[in-house]
């Protein structure tokens, strides 16, 4: 039974350090599933087939690629398809508190917080994002001093304001604190999210917040865009997908610890939002750790 270790990386950042940037062309990638407390930004170029990995998200690339991947999100490519002799991979690595949280609430960097939040389920950029942004990327890499926080600043500014952005993970499997702006609503998935293993129906919520359930089944859609059972088997499929990759857990075993009661059921729901069933997605991460770290 495959056991998927998350390894965490202690990064070269030092306290002094506004960000640091690494530079490399090499033949394949080398480094294991594995997160670290810092963000990350990655573009990767000439290494289309590889095979992409965010949180719960597999994914395979094409020959370019940029990702922002927030603190703790374990993430990690592997060769996969990928032929390519001379994959370039240039990584921007920066503290999460290089930008006060106090200053990030300023108006004028709005759109930079909304970025960082959803960092946290890593977000993907487009080609056309990546064309417009690459030539700073690259001459960052020749940067120093004051002109190097300068254009790196602008960069982020950049890809924060652009409206083509892809979010990788399910917020599921991240343990966030995101706040819904409303009482009613945290405290719906506060209890959700800490009793997701067991018997929860639309009754027990609505009851905690003093609504009707048809009152709260409106509300929920409203302000989330998804229903009440959307909400809770995503909740339910997250610490799934943790368990996947993180124990040697049966899936069936998985299955009921995470609430379902039902696996037929469970591996329908998993394949509808992952694209894989529960041991396809299992077989992907095997593939991916047998070929490909070294």
């Amino acid at each position: 039974m495959l056991q998927q270790t998350i390894h965490k990386e202690i990064t070269p950042l030092t306290q002094f350090d506004c960000f640091m940037l690494f530079s490399r062309i090499k033949k394949k990638f080398d480094f294991p599933l594995h997160f670290h407390e810092e963000y990350e930004l990655n573009l990767i170029l000439n290494a289309k087939g590889a095979r992409r990995i965010v949180g719960d998200h597999i994914g395979e690339i094409d020959d370019m690629e940029l990702v922002l991947v927030g603190p703790n999100l374990p993430h990690a490519w592997f060769n996969n398809k990928c032929k390519s002799k001379k994959i370039t991979e240039i990584t921007i690595q920066w503290h999460k508190d290089l930008i006060e949280e106090s200053f990030l609430k300023r108006n004028q960097l709005h759109f930079i917080r909304k970025m960082f939040e959803k960092s946290t389920n890593g977000i993907l950029f487009s080609r056309d994002t990546i064309e417009k942004i690459l030539p700073r990327i690259l001459s960052l890499k020749e940067k120093r001093g004051f002109d190097s926080v300068l254009t790196f600043l602008s960069i982020l500014n950049d890809l924060s304001t652009n409206k083509e952005m892809t979010t990788l993970s399910d917020s599921g499997f991240v343990q966030s604190t995101l706040s819904y702006n409303s009482r009613r609503l945290d405290k719906a998935f506060d209890y959700m999210k800490a009793n997701y293993d067991k018997h929860i129906t639309l009754k027990d919520v609505a009851d905690l917040v003093n609504m009707t359930e048809v009152s709260f089944s409106r509300f929920i859609k409203k302000r989330t865009g998804v229903t009440f059972i959307d909400s809770l088997n995503e909740i339910r499929i997250g610490h799934a997908t943790r368990m996947l990759i993180e124990t040697t857990h049966t899936v069936a075993e998985i299955s009921y610890s995470c609430g379902f009661n039902n696996i037929s059921n469970f591996n329908r729901l998993f394949k509808r939002r992952k694209g894989y069933t529960p041991t396809g997605f299992r077989e992907q991460l095997h593939i991916s750790s047998k070929y490909n770290i070294v």
